[in-house]
């Protein structure tokens, strides 16, 4: 038995927009809020490549982000104050939103947790996820914390091995970055060792003290209870990857996932590049899914 979780959000939402105006006060970060219209076939991918999925959870902010052709009978939405403190809502922060997936009521012990950039493309086996009881994913390990993203990726390890009694070490390990095989009881005795650190880092947005899904995953390896086993995937950049290139692995996927990060761009090129992603996922899955009405 196995759940998917996806995060998403519709930085075109008007009530979105309001809250977000009235809490932050400035512009909106268009390339973490944008939606690109693939949401869709992720769920079409779920179901025709990840056929064991027992159930599918949709984590939004409010009502007001379900799209409006998603079936509630067979999709599970989950709205950030079912499972966030409101004293620390709304939030705008994707990091803070993963500290609480595991609080979805009636979550698998197993589940695959998807950001809504990331998508099967060609079958699946559930043994790639997960071999009986362990969770699989790659790991690597990070010598030199130059960047932000490495800073986060050592203090993530750091709280991980302090929760743990384990010794600091010269190096930390970074997860793959796709979507993550994740155990629900490894998440909740994570937490339950470093809540008080956890709440100390909650913020709406982004910041450089904020923890991420990351020690969950760092947390399942160090207790056993993950394996190192890179999943099959597939990472591109829109600004590093063309749109022609980006369209020929999506018409024929050497991978079972990719990952599609968005940049910051002209509206004009933003256009531009949803056209040439969406067509190839058309071609590709071009019949509703049972999470569509």
């Amino acid at each position: 038995m196995m759940d998917v979780v996806i995060t998403y959000v519709d930085g075109q939402d008007p009530f979105w927009q309001e809250e977000y105006s009235r809490i932050v006060g400035e512009g909106i970060l268009t390339k973490r809020y944008r939606d690109w219209g693939t949401l869709r076939f992720l769920m079409r991918g779920i179901e025709r490549y990840m056929p064991y999925v027992e159930k599918v959870h949709l984590v939004v902010s409010s009502e007001s982000q379900v799209p409006a052709w998603i079936d509630r009978e067979r999709v599970h939405v989950v709205l950030h104050k079912d499972i966030i403190p409101e004293k620390y809502l709304p939030t705008f922060n994707s990091s803070m939103i993963e500290m609480f997936l595991h609080k979805i009521e009636g979550l698998s012990e197993r589940f695959v947790y998807f950001n809504d950039d990331m998508f099967p493309v060609r079958p699946v086996r559930s043994e790639s996820l997960f071999d009986g009881s362990k969770a699989a994913i790659g790991f690597c390990k990070v010598l030199f914390r130059m960047s932000n993203y490495k800073k986060l990726v050592f203090m993530s390890d750091r709280l991980v091995r302090r929760a743990l009694g384990m010794k600091a070490a010269l190096y930390a390990i970074r997860p793959q970055h796709i979507c993550s095989p994740m155990l629900r009881s490894c998440c909740e005795e994570l937490y339950s060792k470093v809540e008080s650190q956890i709440i100390e880092s909650l913020s709406p947005l982004r910041q450089e003290n904020n923890y991420n899904q990351y020690i969950f995953l760092d947390y399942m390896y160090y207790t056993g209870r993950a394996e190192s086993r890179r999943l099959s995937a597939r990472h591109f950049s829109l600004g590093a990857s063309s749109v022609k290139k980006i369209s020929s692995f999506l018409q024929e996927p050497s991978r079972d996932f990719v990952c599609i990060n968005d940049v910051s761009m002209s509206e004009e090129r933003y256009q531009f590049c949803r056209k040439g992603i969406l067509e190839p996922f058309g071609q590709r899955l071009p019949d509703k899914c049972s999470f569509e009405k």
